[in-house]
């Protein structure tokens, strides 16, 4: 296995740069995921990490040697791909040795790292079945059954759940996650959701525009968010955010102007505030408390609610017009058109300034 490193990286098509000076280090035995919307970059990297895309400047190492200039078979890395990419007619067990032999190895190496994958895989008794033959989640444990048996430097998969449906999808995050424990290999996964690089993940890469917003481990991008982006990208439900004004007061606070004409007082970090500005509140629907009838609070109009049956999403619109999310217990009611008073965790809070940088994060640890 081996640490894969990005100095100063850059690619562009023509006259249009999509990533843009990356410096990155994953460490070796890391599931690393990149996430991000659409067009960030995160395939290209990918792309680029395989050799399937050149690289305009900077270079990449995997462990120890620079491979920008290397061909990709020589590499050392394995790809699983959205798309199956399977050999219809090939049994499974053809489609995953198939690079081996391809490599010229001998009949006994090739049908005992097949058999050691099938198992990692639980694939023994689909082996001579044909792709056809499968279902969506059993195709893609075949493909990834093809990366194994090269037994790669890095493994990198490229948002490789995306076609299955939802219930296939968590038992899939769940098997990566196992065979990423079992054999403690260097994985890089690319996906734009946050849900799976949040329940997968080790270290999380939040791309936007081709460059690097935060890296971190995923509560830390949670609780910790340095921008206004990935505050709102890192978290299901969405963070709430709310313009509005701040002014520091003389005990070194932050007071906070609500919606409806209460204020929240908020610890301050010095020098990041002066002055009435326009900042942007955060704090994510979790942190909300439903039906609270003292201390500071939101006053909204329940719009809708989502019955989950564990928990209730109720979705209102405050005085001002914003909108509010609130995560409540699955036996919350109230009836829609109702004014609701919904408490807000002070240490819970997080503030961004104009340009969308942090001035402060909340604490839960307490």
């Amino acid at each position: 296995m081996a640490e894969v490193e990005f100095r100063g990286v850059s690619k562009s098509f023509g006259q249009v740069e999509v990533v843009k000076d990356i410096d990155l280090s994953v460490e070796d035995g890391e599931f690393c995921v990149f996430v991000g919307p659409s067009g960030c970059g995160k395939s290209t990297l990918l792309r680029m990490i395989a050799g399937l895309e050149e690289i305009s400047q900077g270079e990449i190492l995997i462990g120890d040697v620079n491979v920008t200039k290397v061909e990709p078979a020589r590499r050392g890395v394995a790809m699983v791909f959205q798309s199956y990419a399977l050999y219809p007619h090939m049994t499974v067990r053809d489609n995953i040795g198939f690079s081996l032999r391809m490599a010229g190895r001998t009949g006994l190496e090739i049908e005992k790292r097949t058999t050691r994958a099938a198992n990692m895989l639980q694939l023994e008794s689909l082996l001579e079945r044909k792709p056809s033959q499968l279902s969506g989640g059993q195709r893609q444990r075949v493909a990834i059954g093809r990366a194994i048996v090269r037994e790669p430097k890095v493994f990198l998969f490229d948002e490789p759940l995306s076609n299955l449906d939802a219930a296939l999808r968590v038992q899939m995050r769940a098997e990566i996650a196992t065979l990423h424990s079992d054999i403690g290999a260097t994985m890089i996964y690319v996906t734009h959701d946050q849900v799976e690089a949040m329940t997968m993940a080790d270290k999380i890469v939040v791309l936007n525009g081709g460059r690097i917003e935060q890296v971190g481990a995923p509560l830390e991008l949670y609780h910790r968010p340095k921008n206004l982006f990935v505050a709102g990208f890192i978290g299901s439900p969405k963070i709430n955010l709310l313009k509005t004004e701040a002014l520091p007061l003389p005990d070194g606070r932050i007071s906070v102007a609500l919606p409806g004409g209460e204020t929240l007082a908020l610890p301050s970090q010095a020098g990041r505030l002066t002055g009435r500005r326009p900042v942007t509140l955060g704090v994510r629907p979790e942190h909300l408390v439903f039906g609270a009838e003292s201390g500071t609070s939101l006053v909204g109009t329940l719009k809708f609610a989502e019955r989950l049956g564990s928990e209730t999403m109720l979705f209102l619109t405050l005085q001002d017009g914003q909108a509010l999310t609130v995560r409540a217990g699955g036996l919350a009611h109230a009836a829609i058109g109702s004014t609701l008073h919904i408490g807000i965790q002070e240490r819970a809070c997080h503030l961004f300034d104009e340009q969308g940088d942090v001035i402060l994060n909340g604490d839960m640890s307490a």
